[in-house]
């Protein structure tokens, strides 16, 4: 660990902040807020690419159950094609920072970029695989953006994106060309742009 902040790891009130679609073609950018109970830890925390989906539900539910403060953020399509998946995702962060009950003391941030927050907050490179607060904020974000994906699947059947939840696949790529885009397709984005 990264001597400069294993300190703040001890620290209560410390949110860990992570978001998940910044790659997909279609839905909202997602993200989650955690502060953990450091006198009730939660075993198992992975970066949430690393559970596979029953595990990611359970770890939800005691996430949870068990932080003393969790909060979801979100931008929608509209925003991301507005604003850039950069700028979007970080505006995400910053929404689920900001609803945190109790507000955080300190935020780490998976990435290389810290939204504006109300507290110090500082970035982490790869915090979602050595961050427990991170790791948990992963796992709550995809397993939220992942149930939403499921139920736009019944909205916008014929799109597959109960099984690729947005992301650009060839099966995905080849329902666009064939369906057309629709609204809850980013337009920004090139493989959607290009069949506007």
């Amino acid at each position: 660990m990264d001597t400069d902040w294993t300190f703040t790891l001890q620290q209560e009130r410390l949110a860990g902040l992570d978001e998940v679609g910044r790659g997909p073609l279609a839905g909202p950018v997602v993200a989650a807020a955690v502060i953990l109970d450091p006198v009730n830890p939660i075993e198992g925390l992975l970066d949430s690419k690393r559970l596979n989906e029953s595990r990611r539900e359970q770890l939800a539910a005691q996430i949870q159950e068990q932080a003393l403060a969790w909060a979801l953020g979100r931008a929608e399509v509209e925003e991301i094609d507005r604003l850039n998946i950069l700028q979007a995702s970080l505006l995400a962060m910053q929404r689920a920072a900001a609803v945190l009950d109790p507000s955080p003391l300190e935020a780490l941030v998976d990435g290389n970029r810290c939204p504006e927050l109300a507290c110090p907050g500082r970035a982490v490179v790869k915090g979602d695989g050595c961050v427990p607060a991170i790791m948990a904020a992963s796992i709550l974000a995809k397993v939220s953006r992942d149930r939403e994906m499921v139920a736009l699947a019944e909205q916008y059947p014929g799109y597959g994106l109960e099984k690729h939840k947005g992301y650009p696949t060839r099966d995905h790529i080849a329902a666009l060309q064939s369906l057309g885009v629709t609204e809850i397709h980013r337009r920004s984005f090139g493989p959607v742009r290009r069949l506007l």
